[in-house]
């Protein structure tokens, strides 16, 4: 077997919860003088995570270190995912903070974790802010950062945040799905912000062309 082969049974063994048996793999490994590269052990912390196998987690981190591998960015990637995943994004901004401390470059990635991880547990104030640091740092925010801020901030009925951050996603020419254009929409008009709504319409309608007549439906009903 080579190197990608054993991933894929490390793999394998992670997604059905059965991360322990990647140490019998490694040590097969070690005996056939096939060296694991940063992708086996990304896994393997993946899978420890998910099951918070917080000391094994420890283990596999001192393992890099024995086979002189540093931990990069994709290794802190995947851990900062696996914490958020677990509702324990500020444990995941510790480490984004020791990442900076250390003077690695964060990425994209990096960030887009965590304003998702925050997004999710409500703390939209913590959201917000790393997508300014984001952008701030030099990282290029994705869609997908400005798309969760939106959908939870509607979701929290902090709507002039939303339309704000929405404001500034459809400027790059990403626009929220309709769902959530729809929900942000009716939340304006309930905070008395009907003008702003159908500003906010006749963006819609034009990058929304084939669903006009839904929109013309939902326009109709605004306030006048």
């Amino acid at each position: 077997m080579n190197l990608d082969s054993y991933n894929t049974v490390l793999k394998a063994f992670s997604q059905s919860c059965a991360s322990s048996s990647g140490y019998s793999i490694l040590a097969e490994m070690d005996r056939k003088g096939v060296k694991p590269n940063a992708t086996s052990f990304g896994i393997l912390l993946a899978g420890f995570y998910n099951e918070e196998k917080y000391e094994d987690v420890g283990k596999v981190l001192k393992m890099m270190e024995d086979y002189k591998m540093h931990p990069g960015i994709s290794t802190y990637n995947i851990r900062i995912q696996s914490l958020c995943k677990l509702k324990k994004s500020s444990e995941a901004k510790l480490l984004l903070n020791s990442i900076l401390a250390r003077r690695m470059k964060s990425n994209s990635e990096t960030y887009s974790h965590l304003i998702h991880g925050f997004s999710k547990e409500g703390n939209l104030e913590e959201a917000k802010n790393l997508l300014k640091e984001m952008v701030d740092r030099g990282c290029k925010p994705t869609s997908d950062c400005y798309f969760a801020l939106v959908y939870f901030l509607c979701q929290s009925g902090d709507l002039e945040s939303a339309l704000q951050v929405c404001k500034e996603s459809m400027e790059k020419g990403w626009f929220p799905n309709i769902s959530t254009m729809t929900s942000l929409v009716n939340g304006l008009v309930s905070i008395s912000k009907v003008e702003e709504a159908r500003e906010l319409m006749g963006k819609i309608k034009v990058k929304f062309s084939k669903n006009a007549g839904s929109w013309k439906e939902i326009e109709a009903r605004l306030p006048r």
